[in-house]
């Protein structure tokens, strides 16, 4: 009996199988074919093998469907409109070299251009080159691109390039391992809530990434290196920026502006002309993150207030902190920073510096003033302005203050991240 019943369960099995089977057929496309209707004679739900070979297609995808290169086939869009637009949900699009989309920025022509109800679309492992913008993904929920190497119009200027990837009015779009380079901006998300952006590489363009009024995302592991700017946050609230590498950008590593409610820890800020950019921002936590050899290493401005800034280690940058404010702005708590041009002691040992840490004196302001004075910064005569400066409070100016700096770093592994500066494009 026990026999009998196996045997009528694998024949059951073998019937939903081939139900399955009738329902999602697999097409496959030879070089010489005509790839645009194979797509259009395609039913839901079934595979569109492409072989190797290069195909002239501006494809419409307006069904859920699987497009699978194998080999890595060539699509070009002849230089005309989106090389592939999907206006349906649940598509796969996966293994192409997807190439030659128009240059029309008014028309915002892409090699993938995801229209509103094209959820769930999933592009992964596919090249995606000389496109103006490699990915415009527009009004869709629970996108996943992942895997892709994107590069734009190398011989435009940048301003007439597009975006690596594009997002506008998307939910819980999850973009993974991504490598995106010589476009305008390599991530550019706007009014883009609840997303992951994790592991990618985004490298010689204008911004790493380029972030407006997008709420509720964490951006965490990526290297944003050789652009004008690292990661630019702006107008947001609710992120979580942790464990990423911002190094060697020309401007800044991780640029803040009107940012509220928000935690940014564990990151390496390098080489940058300007580690952190800090403007409007309150209710944030910066903490343990390691702040090397940038010629400023935080820049506070405007509206800095209501924030924690503990366990950072600022170290070998030519100014450790540049602020312009009305009243001292209070860092560290009771935890500190490590600062490498702290000249304090620690009598009692307990690892902090007995007395405070002062980022900016009334030197420095001049001197931000009249960069030519720093010809002068070691002569005896600014020498004695700053002990003036420090004996009569009349003269003191605001500057960040840590109470309890360290006095050894929290990252012992600090020294490799010396010398990483910008390299031009």
């Amino acid at each position: 009996m026990r026999n009998g019943l196996l045997r009528a369960v694998a024949v059951a099995l073998v019937g939903l199988g081939a139900a399955g089977a009738s329902w999602a057929a697999t097409l496959r496309v030879q070089p010489g074919q005509d790839l645009a209707a194979a797509v259009q004679a395609a039913a839901p739900g079934d595979v569109v093998e492409v072989a190797r070979g290069m195909y002239r297609a501006n494809l419409l995808i307006d069904k859920p469907l699987t497009l699978r290169g194998i080999d890595r086939p060539t699509i070009s869009g002849g230089n005309q409109n989106d090389t592939i637009r999907v206006t349906a949900p649940d598509v796969t699009i996966e293994g192409l070299i997807v190439r030659d989309s128009g240059s029309s920025l008014q028309e915002q022509n892409a090699g993938i251009y995801l229209y509103p109800g094209a959820h769930r679309a999933v592009v992964r492992h596919c090249d995606l080159t000389y496109n103006l913008f490699g990915l415009w993904i527009e009004k869709v929920k629970d996108v996943r691109v992942e895997g892709n190497t994107i590069t734009g119009k190398r011989d435009y200027d940048s301003a007439r390039r597009g975006n690596g990837i594009q997002l506008y009015n998307t939910q819980g779009a999850q973009i993974i391992g991504n490598n995106i380079s010589f476009v305008r901006d390599a991530l550019y998300v706007d009014v883009s809530h609840h997303a992951t952006f994790r592991g990618n590489k985004l490298h010689h363009s204008r911004y790493g990434s380029h972030y407006m009024t997008s709420y509720y995302n964490v951006w965490e592991d990526n290297d944003t290196y050789h652009n004008r700017g690292g990661l630019a946050l702006m107008e947001v609230r609710e992120q979580v920026v942790r464990g990423n590498r911002a190094w060697g950008n020309s401007d800044h590593g991780i640029m803040l502006r009107s940012v509220q409610d928000s935690v940014v820890e564990d990151n390496v800020v390098a080489g940058n002309q300007r580690g952190f950019f800090i403007y409007d921002v309150e209710y944030v936590t910066l903490r343990r993150n390691l702040v090397v050899d940038n010629f400023v290493g935080a820049h506070l401005s405007a509206g800095v207030k209501n924030n924690v800034v503990e366990q950072n280690d600022f170290i070998g940058n030519r100014e450790q902190v540049r602020y312009v404010g009305t009243k001292d702005e209070d860092w560290g708590g009771k935890v500190g920073n490590y600062w490498s041009n702290y000249i304090g002691w620690d009598r009692d040992g307990d690892g902090f510096g007995d007395v405070p840490y002062e980022a900016n004196d009334m030197v420095d302001r001049l001197s931000w003033r009249h960069p030519s004075m720093k010809l002068l910064l070691a002569s005896p005569a600014v020498q004695a302005l700053r002990l003036v400066g420090q004996q009569f409070p009349v003269l003191r100016v605001p500057t960040v203050v840590d109470r309890h700096p360290r006095m050894l770093p929290s990252n012992p592994e600090w020294s490799p991240w010396r010398g990483k500066y910008f390299s031009g494009q």
